[in-house]
């Protein structure tokens, strides 16, 4: 029987930047273990997958009792396109709706969680998919050029253009689409911004120890 809404984690056992950001101790535990933990207190999820190709996810997947989903080694490889993963993904997940959410955002509430998902079922007539994001209030330049302010006319930093940026945080749109667009944003999406501290992504050495002092200073406000 098909599922209406599972989240999806995915695992690679060979993490390029910071080194197995995803099995390093951090804060007691480690990253998918404190994953796990909160999407268990997600109440309108269905399932919760690993989607890996480590065999120590696998093992943590078993002992949390959640379901996991082996990786083919393509597509746990640098060689394989975030297009082509996603498409993967949404193949191999038997659901209506997919959540996909990561890791390397330690900091997410169980609470913004619960958010998430109920605007998504009150919108998704306008709207095909949920994707967070992070304000961005910065003077920007492209090849030498400014993209979103006139030079001789420069604004406050307040009064810049409202820019956002992806931050893969959590996604929530059908298999369906997912599969089709190979991509987890929708045509018409709705973009959820997250605050510095929830969206806060973990890809250097550096943001790996202090993304543990910030769980550890905001651990309670999740519970």
């Amino acid at each position: 029987m098909q599922k209406n809404l599972v989240a999806v984690v995915t695992i690679r056992k060979g993490s390029q930047r910071v080194k197995n950001k995803n099995f390093r101790y951090f804060a007691g535990k480690n990253l998918l273990k404190h994953k796990i933990e909160v999407l268990k207190k997600v109440k309108k999820l269905d399932d919760i997958i690993i989607n890996t190709d480590s065999e120590e996810a696998i093992e943590t997947a078993k002992d949390y009792g959640v379901s996991f989903e082996r990786r083919e080694d393509y597509f746990a490889s640098a060689e394989c396109s975030n297009s082509d993963f996603w498409e993967n993904i949404a193949l191999n997940t038997k659901s209506k709706f997919i959540l996909f959410t990561h890791c390397t955002n330690p900091i997410i509430k169980v609470k913004t969680y619960d958010d998430i998902i109920k605007i998504f079922e009150e919108t998704n007539n306008k709207h095909d998919s949920i994707n967070t994001v992070n304000e961005v209030k910065e003077f920007l330049y492209l090849e030498n050029k400014p993209l979103n302010f006139d030079p001789k006319k420069a604004p406050g930093s307040q009064n810049l253009p409202d820019v956002v940026k992806l931050n893969f945080a959590v996604n929530i749109l059908t298999t369906e689409l997912m599969t089709k667009k190979k991509s987890l944003v929708g045509n018409k999406p709705y973009f959820y911004k997250l605050n510095s501290i929830e969206g806060y992504d973990i890809n250097t050495e550096f943001e790996f120890e202090y993304a543990e002092h910030l769980f550890k200073k905001y651990f309670n406000e999740q519970k």
